[in-house]
């Protein structure tokens, strides 16, 4: 199945204690149906001091999973993700406005 959400997408979280939150993602699991989204879903761990990185506690973006993000769209609003054939190519659009997401 192609992937509905890409790296780069700009999404807001639907649910889970993030929900409302906006970010871009940073990386996709489409086995797991997970991604990674900047400033969303954030725990702290507590790594230990080498010497190329500082130890202590630190911020790190965890997964999400897909069905909890919606793609927001050139206005700011949140929509859902479909396909179209358009010349032949098969295109991202989105579902409220039928614009096509990436050109």
């Amino acid at each position: 199945m192609a992937a509905k959400l890409k790296k780069g997408d700009k999404v807001v979280v639907l649910a889970g204690k993030d929900k409302g939150k906006e970010g871009t993602i940073s990386s996709v699991d489409p086995k797991a149906g997970k991604a990674v989204v900047d400033g969303v879903n954030v725990a702290i761990r507590a790594t230990r001091q080498s010497q190329t990185s500082q130890g202590g506690r630190i911020p790190k973006p965890m997964p999400i999973q897909l069905s909890n993000l919606a793609y927001l769209d050139k206005n700011g609003k949140p929509t859902r993700v479909g396909f179209k054939i358009e010349d032949g190519k098969k295109v991202r659009i989105a579902k409220t406005t039928g614009d096509v997401i990436d050109a």
